[in-house]
C-alpha cells in the first residue's frame, strides 16, 4: 500500500476518522491493527518477523536488559542484537555472503556449492530493526525505562506512517506520545500535516518518478550512452533519490501530524549544505544520528589520535553503505563518502573568510561530490560505475549544452524549478511555515501545489526507491 496511491488515501481517511471519534484509551489498538494491516498489504507472512522482533525485545528488555546485574544486562543486550542483526543478515546479506565465499573458494581451488536463500526482502526490515535496536541499547544504557505495555511497545515498533522507510524513531521521542491517552484534535497541527503530505507527494510523483524514468533508461543502456547523457542522469538521480526519500519522510511526518503525533525531521534541505559534514547532518537525519550515537561514538568518535578519528569516520560510513544494500557498490559508496569526510576533516584547519560567493562555492562543491558518489550508488556493478565515470570525464561543454536542450520531457525540469524556488524561499525553515503567511500567499501556494501534482505528476504508482533497503 503506497502513500502515492488512492488505496492509501482511502485507508488513511478511514483510520483518521476512526481515530478521532474513538475513545482516547483505545486508540492505540486501532493504530496497531492499522499498522499490521498496512504492513501485511505487501506480504502478509512477513508480519511474523515484526511480531517476533517485538516479542523478543519486549521480554528481553523488560526482564534482562533492565536488570541491575551488569552480566544479566549484557546477556539481554546480546540476545537483542543477535536477534535483530541475525534476522537482517538472513534476509538481506546471506546470499551476498555466500557469493563472497564462492569467490574465495574458487581462488583456493576448493569445490564449494553455496546454499541460496532466494526470498523477497521484507519491506522496511532495515528501518524497524534499527529502531528496535536503538530501544534495546537505550534501555541497556539506562537512558530510558523499558515500556511495560506490550501493545504500545508493539505500536512503537510498527507505527505505520514511518514503518517501511523511516524516520527511524527513538523510544524517548515516540513512546511518550504513544503512552498518552488525552490527545485532542488540533486544527493547526492537522493543517500542517496535510501540507507536508501533499508537499511530499509533489516530491515523489513530480520530481522522483519523472526523473526516475529517465535515469532508469539511461543507466539500463549505459554502454550506449554519451558522457553528457550520463552526467544529466547523475544529476537527475540525485533529485530522484532526494524527492523519493524526503518525499516519503514528509508524507510520514504529515500523516502522523494528522493523528496528533510528531515524528523526527528527517531532511533539512541537504542540497544547500556547505560541507559534507553539514550534508550528513541534513540528509536522512534519523539514520545519521543512529550511526553517530550507536557506532561512531562507541568506536571513539573524535577522541584518540588523528588516525583513530579518521578510522572511525571511514568505518562508520562503510557500515552505513552496507546498511543500504548487500553489494560491493554499496560498500564502495560508503567508503567513498567516508574518504570525502576524512579529507574534509584533514583540511578543516584551513580558514576561509566567509562571504556569499564562498558559501555558494562550498554548496556547489559539496553537491557535486555527493552526486559523484551517487554514480556508485546507482550503478549495478563496480565495473559499470567505472564505465560511467570514464564517459563523464570525456564530455565537452558544447555537447552538454545540446543534450540539455534536446531533452524532451519538460515535466521534470518544471518540477525542479518549483522545488528549488520553494526550498530557497524556505531555506533553513520548515515548509509548514507557509501556514503563517498572508492568506493570498497561502492559497496561491496550495493551488500551485495541487495543480503541479495533477498536471506534472507521474501516474505510474512507482514504489519508493528506499523500500529496497
Amino acid at each position: 500500500m503506497l502513500f502515492n496511491s488512492f488505496q492509501f488515501i482511502f485507508f488513511f481517511i478511514f483510520i483518521a476518522i476512526a481515530f478521532w471519534i474513538s475513545a482516547p484509551k483505545y486508540r492505540w489498538i486501532l493504530l496497531l491493527i492499522a499498522s499490521y494491516f498496512f504492513y501485511m498489504s505487501w506480504e502478509p507472512t512477513y508480519i511474523i518477523l515484526i511480531i517476533f522482533t517485538t516479542l523478543v525485545d519486549y521480554f528481553v528488555c523488560t526482564h534482562l536488559t533492565n536488570s541491575k546485574n551488569r552480566k544479566t544486562k549484557k546477556i539481554g543486550l546480546a540476545i537483542s542484537i543477535t536477534q535483530g542483526l541475525g534476522v537482517l543478515f538472513l534476509f538481506k546479506y546471506y546470499d551476498f555472503f555466500q557469493s563472497i565465499l564462492v569467490s574465495i573458494f574458487e581462488k583456493l581451488e576448493i569445490d564449494y556449492t553455496p546454499s541460496h536463500f532466494n526470498i523477497l526482502l521484507p519491506v522496511g526490515i532495515s528501518f524497524y530493526t534499527f529502531q528496535a535496536l536503538s530501544y534495546s541499547i537505550d534501555v541497556y544504557r539506562g537512558t530510558i525505562e523499558p515500556e511495560r505495555h506490550l501493545g504500545k511497545f508493539a505500536l512503537f515498533i510498527s507505527f505505520f506512517p514511518q514503518l517501511v522507510a523511516g524516520p527511524i524513531e527513538r523510544a524517548k521521542d515516540l513512546l511518550p506520545q504513544l503512552q498518552k491517552n488525552d490527545q485532542k484534535f488540533n486544527e493547526f497541527q492537522f493543517k500542517e500535516g496535510v501540507i507536508l503530505f501533499f508537499w511530499g507527494l509533489f516530491k515523489k510523483v513530480v520530481i522522483a518518478d519523472n526523473a526516475g524514468f529517465a535515469v532508469e533508461y539511461i543507466f539500463w543502456k549505459c554502454e550506449f550512452q554519451s558522457g553528457e547523457s550520463l552526467l544529466v542522469a547523475m544529476y537527475l538521480f540525485a533529485f530522484q533519490v532526494y524527492g523519493d526519500f524526503s518525499g516519503y519522510s514528509d508524507m510520514a511526518i504529515g500523516t502522523s501530524k494528522m493523528l496528533g503525533y510528531e515524528l523526527t525531521t528527517n531532511f533539512r534541505q541537504p542540497y544547500f549544505s556547505t560541507s559534507l559534514t553539514d550534508f550528513w547532518r541534513r540528509w536522512h537525519i534519523s539514520l545519521s544520528n543512529w550511526f553517530k550515537d550507536y557506532v561512531y561514538i562507541p568506536l571513539g568518535g573524535n577522541k584518540g589520535n588523528k588516525l583513530k578519528q579518521h578510522r572511525n569516520i571511514i568505518l562508520t560510513m562503510f557500515l552505513a553503505g552496507i546498511w543500504h544494500g548487500a553489494s560491493w557498490n554499496m560498500a564502495l559508496w560508503g567508503l567513498l563518502n567516508g574518504l570525502f569526510l576524512s579529507i574534509e576533516k584533514l583540511l578543516s584547519f584551513i580558514k576561509i573568510k566567509k562571504s556569499t560567493f564562498i558559501s555558494i562555492l562550498r554548496i556547489f562543491v559539496t553537491f557535486n561530490l555527493y552526486c559523484f558518489s551517487l554514480i556508485v550508488f546507482r550503478s549495478i556493478s563496480v565495473s559499470q560505475s567505472l564505465q560511467v565515470m570514464s564517459k563523464i570525464s570525456q564530455i565537452t561543454l558544447t555537447d552538454l549544452h545540446i543534450t540539455l536542450f534536446s531533452y524532451k520531457d519538460k515535466s521534470i525540469f518544471t518540477g525542479l524549478i518549483l522545488l528549488l524556488l520553494v526550498e530557497i524561499l524556505f531555506r533553513n525553515r520548515n515548509i509548514t511555515e507557509i501556514t503563517r503567511q498572508k492568506k493570498y500567499i497561502r492559497y496561491t501556494f496550495y493551488i500551485i501545489l495541487v495543480l503541479s501534482n495533477i498536471l506534472l505528476g507521474s501516474s505510474s504508482g512507482k514504489e519508493f526507491f528506499y523500500f529496497q533497503f
